[in-house]
């Protein structure tokens, strides 16, 4: 089916399930932590290109693919969501496997904030009072962990500017989410491959020749890569992006927990207080855009 054809708020599904697997993953970056991150990059993006190639075989949309690289406005914007994209994993990749995990995940903090504003600037969406409190509550909640990680506070915002930016230019560009995400790891495909070619001259060779479980790993990451951007990607064509940047407070909260639990990172009370004001924000948003749901199939419905 055409994203296009799909009803606005079809796209929630996909934006959760996108954003479960972006929570998850630094469990995946620190299993391939010994990989250096420019090298890694380098092999998740050329595995993702056979994953989206097969995807479009199984389900027969060459035609879009082929119809898409025959438009270069189409084209333009690909490449520059692809650099959007590249930046994005790059410096996420980074603040992992150097032990910033809350530094990465204050970045998806910010990002929905600035997803809501250039949802209502740039895009002409309107928000209603209580989504507009709900925006509020969690940019009280963002600015206490901004002042507290100050320090970090660059990676913070590459990460959400970059990616809100993708996401932005994905809503726009005309091509539904498989055919773009192929044409955006091939363009991305021979800086790639000259990035792992780099790396296997080096005195450690390639990270991909050492052993089954090391190359298992690293084609997993096609998977890892492909299957939320694709989510994510039809998510944003079919959901208002403000009301998608608020879902994506999701991500960065299991970030935040993985950070606390499981990477042992010290919780201070600041950090905990940004933590129950984000969630608050997201309860207040989800419970309107619930009523506004439930309105909008009373609307809908019979006589």
């Amino acid at each position: 089916m055409d994203d296009r054809e799909t009803k606005p708020h079809g796209g929630l599904p996909l934006a959760l399930g996108a954003y479960l697997i972006w929570g998850i993953m630094p469990l995946y970056l620190r299993l391939v932590h010994w990989v250096p991150p420019f090298e890694f990059i380098g092999w998740r993006i050329i595995w993702t290109l056979p994953l989206c190639l097969g995807v479009i075989a199984w389900r027969r949309q060459a035609a879009p693919l082929f119809a898409a690289l025959r438009q270069p406005h189409v084209i333009a914007l690909l490449t520059l969501s692809s650099l959007l994209i590249a930046v994005n994993w790059t410096v996420y990749v980074i603040a992992i496997q150097s032990g910033h995990v809350f530094a990465a995940s204050l970045g998806y903090y910010i990002n929905p904030l600035v997803n809501v504003l250039a949802g209502t600037v740039l895009l002409g969406e309107r928000l209603t009072r209580l989504q507009w409190l709900a925006v509020a509550l969690a940019a009280a909640g963002v600015s206490l962990l901004a002042w507290d990680a100050r320090d970090m506070l660059w990676i913070s915002l590459t990460l959400a500017i970059s990616f809100s930016a993708y996401g932005l230019v994905r809503k726009r560009v005309a091509v539904e989410s498989l055919p773009g995400l192929t044409i955006e790891s091939m363009l991305l495909l021979v800086p790639a491959g000259l990035t792992v070619w780099y790396f296997a001259q080096g005195p450690d060779g390639s990270a991909m020749l050492r052993g089954p479980g090391a190359a298992v790993s690293l084609m997993a990451g096609g998977v890892i890569t492909g299957v939320p951007l694709l989510l994510f990607a039809a998510a944003a064509r079919r959901m208002d992006y403000s009301s998608l940047g608020m879902v994506q407070f999701c991500a960065p909260t299991i970030v935040f927990l993985l950070g606390v639990f499981v990477f042992g990172e010290p919780l201070h009370q600041v950090q905990l207080a940004c933590f129950v004001l984000i969630w608050c924000a997201i309860a207040l948003f989800v419970w309107d855009l619930l009523a506004q749901r439930q309105v909008r199939l009373r609307a809908e419905a019979p006589a």
